[in-house]
Parts: structure tokens; sequence; C-alpha cells
């Protein structure tokens, strides 16, 4: 209990695993709702860009939860450099 009052032990980057299902979740929502966007009906220029969304999202959410990652490791392995 002490390592969370203190800042000793980081919670976030579990949270971002779960930050990260979330985008996915977000990324494939967006996507479908493009795709079948009642706007315009289902066409081909809807299907492409749905597509178009649903791969970029996903990649540049899994980019950016991958950098955040990055900066905790960072920061775990510094604390293990310290403590030696």
């Amino acid at each position: 209990m002490r390592e969370l009052l203190f800042f000793d032990k980081m919670i976030t980057p579990k949270i971002i695993n779960l930050v990260y299902w979330l985008l996915l979740a977000a990324v494939v929502i967006s996507a479908l709702s493009k795709i079948f966007s009642s706007y315009g009906g289902f066409t081909f220029q809807n299907l492409i860009m749905g597509l178009f969304i649903l791969a970029f999202g996903a990649i540049l959410a899994r980019i950016w939860c991958e950098l955040l990652i990055v900066l905790f490791k960072m920061n775990e392995a510094l604390q293990d450099i310290r403590s030696k």
C-alpha cells in the first residue's frame, strides 16, 4: 500500500492496456459507423474510408500506447540503476 501512496510503483502501465482496448473499440465503432452511415447510404467511398479508419486508427492507437509504455519502461530502468 505504501508503494501506491508514495508513487514508488506506477499503476498507469496497467491502465494503458485497458486504454488500448478502449481505443481499439472506438476505432472499430468509428469505422463501422462510417461504412454504414445513413448519410449517403452504403457507398464504395464510405467503405474505403471506413477501412482506412480501421487500419490506420488501429495502428495509431497501438503506436501511441507503445510510446507511453516505453516512457514507463525507461522509468523502471532508471529506478533499477538508481537502486544499484
